[in-house]
């Protein structure tokens, strides 16, 4: 060692010159930062993941907050520059934050972060996007992407948003792995989680364009980070983004993701279409069209939104963020029930996680509690629930709670629904009355003004109004069972305060096509003529259908219903029992609206004719279908997926099946599948 230089062992043993004592002392430093960070195994952040007390938390920020500075000012040197691609630093760190993130509450994670753009680690990794080491860029992308916290992501809007967008645009253009399509849509499920501008810039550079071309991806965890970064689109983009995702026809690429086995997948894809409707009305009647929001309810009664809360992909286990839910409220009020279902259950689920994490107060900030108690009053039977429960779990206090089976309400139950909704006065009124569920019903203005002594006109008039708002919403499961207030929702929503009347009138879904002008205004006291001419019209209507969908519940209910999705979208009326066995259609029935179809599409899945082989009777179901097709000489179309087989020998009564042009399905090309179909459907009809 010469004046604290190193020296350079050679042949001539001579004494090394400045540029090669700095070459020799940054190879040494990068050694030993390589050497420290990449032998580290993170030991204590493991142990933290299970419990981690804030002493903890503190002594971990602390040392890694100090080896994250000096790995990067390492990383920044220029001296170092020329010493190699640091990826595999890069790397190490990407685990170290990983497993920062999985430390209760994410304080470490959220220091972490910070700590990265502080030191100048955000640079290196938005610079490091367009490089052209394939290893680096890579390495870096993968690391951004764990690391867009609020404050980063306008770090890049300002610093550098086109290079971060560019090597999402470069996954797309070349044959990418996997773990690349996860990173770049997963940058852009981040990105679209901030600003306006932000969306309107990731937008134009072509980002959207990047979601939408990996709608085609299999795989779970990129259709995944695409739905939501669609649904935070959605909230986040503003009506110039919002213009933009209709015109590139977004929603149609949620209709035919709506039906993945994934609930995480279904789910923000049914989050994005509900937000898209709520803000505009022209992606509204599209949305109705396809029928797709009638998953929605099905969905919500079917998952608890506790239990659901374990398995959503929310970040960080903290749930969505403040500024997230706030943009979500406007979703409550929305004009769709549905929406406003789906809003209030990921209310509901969030505040679960707020709970667990001591933030409950992100709610009373963001004022939602007002519409919550709104919900919880006067809200349909999902959403009034729901909202209760939300309340109830962040520790505020539910109204009176009132069962949505209106026609078996008590006395008290009117008495408080009277109150709530502002006729105090007439509470006591109702109550002596002996008014429940049933006779409120069926009150008429004429009740209300001898009766219940409401005198004021105006004041008749706003009962009216709420009790035929309460018509609308009520559940008549009870008094219902072959579904005809859905029957008049399905026609227009209106008509459903018609259901009490004609449900009293012995009228169901069984002996609706009996009816009568005469005997709707008589018996059902319904006066409006236009309302009885759409009512008499829809019956008919009613009676014949393009496309009668065929399938095996097992394992063919999916496609059958993307199926119905493609081709309503189409202007075809389309029957699939799954809907319409609500509405009464049973047994014998259904084979009645078959014969009325002038289509039959079957769906083949693995195995699905199999029950057919020895079924000399015809007990099954999709044997008894495709033999009345047949009768009734309909236009068959069979649709084929890839691992059914057809069996060794069928039924004499179907064996001719094997003899019709099929349709070979492929989720990698569902339009040109749909094409077929419906040039077999145009070439019957011609």
């Amino acid at each position: 060692m010469l004046g604290g230089l190193p020296i350079c062992p050679s042949k001539s043993s001579h004494i090394m010159s400045l540029s090669e004592c700095k070459i020799s002392t940054a190879n040494i430093m990068i050694k030993c930062v390589k050497d420290n960070l990449l032998n580290i195994e993170f030991e204590d952040l493991d142990m933290m993941q299970n419990f981690a007390n804030n002493a903890d938390v503190e002594n971990a920020i602390q040392k890694y907050s100090l080896y994250l500075e000096n790995t990067i000012k390492v990383l920044l040197d220029s001296e170092y520059a020329h010493l190699g691609s640091p990826y595999e630093v890069i790397d190490k760190i990407f685990d170290m934050i990983c497993k920062a993130w999985a430390v209760p509450n994410c304080k470490l994670g959220y220091w972490l972060c910070n700590k990265l753009r502080d030191c100048g680690g955000l640079d290196l990794l938005i610079n490091n996007c367009v490089s052209k080491d394939q290893n680096l860029q890579f390495s870096s992308a993968r690391l951004l992407e764990q690391c867009l916290i609020t404050e980063n992501r306008e770090y890049v809007l300002e610093k550098g948003v086109d290079k971060v967008v560019h090597v999402v645009c470069e996954y797309k253009t070349q044959i990418s792995s996997v773990d690349k399509y996860n990173v770049s849509t997963g940058i852009l499920e981040n990105l679209f989680k901030h600003k306006e501008i932000m969306s309107i810039d990731v937008i134009q550079i072509g980002g959207l364009d990047v979601l939408l071309y990996e709608f085609r991806n299999r795989d779970i965890v990129t259709l995944e980070h695409c739905v939501s970064a669609l649904a935070n689109l959605s909230l986040y983009g503003g009506p110039e983004s919002q213009d933009y995702m209709i015109k590139h026809n977004v929603p149609q690429w949620l209709f035919t993701i709506v039906f993945n086995t994934n609930v995480n997948i279904k789910y923000y894809a049914f989050l994005a279409i509900v937000i898209l409707i709520t803000n505009n009305e022209e992606d509204e009647i599209t949305v109705k069209k396809s029928k797709s929001l009638n998953l929605i309810n099905p969905f919500i009664i079917t998952h608890k939104s506790t239990d659901f809360a374990k398995t959503n992909m929310v970040p960080h286990t903290l749930g969505q963020s403040q500024n997230w839910l706030k943009k979500l409220i406007p979703v409550l009020s929305s004009s769709s029930e549905e929406a406003c279902n789906l809003a209030v259950f990921h209310f509901c689920m969030d505040a679960g996680i707020k709970k667990q994490v001591g933030m409950t107060s992100i709610f009373r900030a963001i004022n939602v509690i007002g519409p919550l108690k709104k919900l919880a009053i006067d809200g349909n039977f999902i959403s009034s629930k729901l909202a209760a429960k939300t309340l109830r779990l962040i520790g505020e206090d539910a109204p009176y709670q009132l069962s949505q089976e209106v026609p078996l309400w008590s006395v008290d139950d009117v008495h408080e629904w009277a109150k709530q909704f502002g006729f105090r006065e007439y509470a006591n009124d109702l109550s002596a009355n002996l008014v429940d569920g049933d006779l409120l019903l069926q009150l008429t203005e004429k009740n209300l003004e001898d009766d219940i002594k409401i005198q004021n006109g105006i004041a008749r008039k706003r009962f009216i109004r709420e009790l035929d708002k309460l018509k609308k919403t009520a559940d008549y499961s009870s008094k219902d069972p072959t579904g005809l207030h859905l029957f008049l929702n399905s026609i227009e929503p209106t008509y459903t305060v018609y259901t009490y009347p004609m449900l009293n009138a012995g009228i169901n879904m069984n002996t609706i096509r009996n009816l009568t002008e005469d005997k709707l205004a008589v018996n059902c006291g319904i006066a409006n003529r236009v309302h009885l001419s759409h009512i008499l019209n829809s019956i008919n209507d009613d009676e014949t259908t393009d496309v009668f969908i065929s399938y095996r519940r097992s394992n063919g209910s999916q496609l059958a219903s993307l199926l119905k999705v493609y081709l309503e979208i189409r202007d075809y009326r389309v029957f699939i029992d799954v809907v319409r066995l609500k509405n009464g259609y049973f047994g014998n029935n259904l084979l009645k609206h078959l014969k009325r179809a002038k289509n039959f599409v079957l769906v083949l899945t693995k195995n699905s004719l199999d029950k057919c082989v020895g079924d000399n009777r015809c007990h099954d179901w999709v044997h008894k279908e495709i033999v009345t097709a047949m009768q009734n000489q309909l236009n068959i179309i069979p649709i084929i997926v890839d691992n059914f087989s057809w069996p060794d020998t069928l039924p004499e009564d179907i064996r001719n099946l094997r003899t019709y042009n099929v349709v070979q399905w492929s989720h990698e090309s569902q339009d040109k599948c749909v094409d077929a179909i419906e040039k077999a459907i145009r070439n019957h009809s011609n």
